[in-house]
């Protein structure tokens, strides 16, 4: 009796794998993968927590961020669902069937690690600091500036800021012994952790990053939402959704709660401004 209980027993499980490799939907579902610049993902991560309240079946592979040139990389190699960037789409990159779909800016902060005794940078200041003809806090801190890659979308914003800041920054990349992060991740890390640091990052990164980081006003106006929005506030870092004919339909369906009422909502709690 108990043999023939274990062979109908092997019969079952052999008929599920069966059925299993022919009905796919009696699978696990694959995960939805994302990746991104550090900022967006920082948005991601409340957002998917409310996503999955409503879809607590849904898996979501959210890994290390890879920076927007290195999810582009790995969304147009398969590797991905789709990507949260904030880099504006290449030419090529959509000659290869990239779309993008653009959804709000963050507040590019002014940021330090620690309390440096002042609270407020004009544009003048900045420059100076970057050219390296301001040396030190009023505290008596020496300044450090935590730099970001050349071709790197915060570079690009600071030298945006004016003629000034463009040649300080150009000035300060050739500048020997500098700090420089690769990722936001890594950036908000290192000025956190260095004395009289000084760098910028997105304001999701703030909120994520609660009370290690400390940011400045910007000739005395204030980053936020409402700054940014009525461009009093000139520091904007994009957030952008990029897709490919190959992205899953469970990817899809995550995009349309990011774009709904309640996905808006949740991204503006986390630090951006939804379009």
């Amino acid at each position: 009796m108990k043999s023939m209980k274990r062979r109908a027993g092997s019969i079952a499980l052999a008929l599920l794998g069966c059925l299993g490799a022919a009905m796919p939907g009696l699978r696990a579902a694959e995960p939805v993968r994302v990746n991104g610049s550090g900022s967006a993902l920082d948005m991601m991560k409340p957002m998917l927590a409310a996503y999955r309240k409503a879809n607590p079946d849904v898996a979501v592979d959210l890994g290390k961020p890879l920076g927007s040139s290195g999810a582009m990389k790995a969304l147009l190699a398969g590797a991905l669902d789709f990507a949260v960037t904030s880099k504006p789409l290449s030419p090529e990159d959509a000659a290869k069937g990239a779309q993008q779909r653009s959804y709000g800016t963050t507040p590019l902060l002014i940021v330090t690690g620690a309390p440096v005794g002042r609270n407020d940078l004009s544009s003048a200041d900045l420059a100076a600091i970057y050219a390296g003809t301001l040396k030190a806090w009023p505290n008596g801190e020496p300044i450090r500036v935590i730099l970001r890659p050349e071709g790197d979308i915060d570079t690009r914003i600071l030298q945006d800021l004016s003629p000034a800041m463009a040649s300080a920054m150009a000035a300060a990349q050739k500048r020997p012994g500098m700090i420089v992060a690769v990722t936001d991740p890594e950036s908000n890390e290192a000025v956190a952790r260095t004395p009289g640091s000084i760098g910028a990052s997105g304001m999701c990164g703030v909120i994520g990053e609660g009370a290690r980081l400390n940011a400045f006003t910007l000739n005395g106006v204030q980053p936020s939402l409402k700054t940014l929005g009525n461009g009093s506030y000139p520091l904007a870092k994009a957030i952008n959704f990029v897709t490919t004919p190959r992205t899953s339909a469970a990817g899809r369906k995550l995009l349309e709660f990011i774009y709904s009422p309640q996905g808006r909502a949740v991204a503006e709690k986390a630090g951006v401004l939804v379009r």
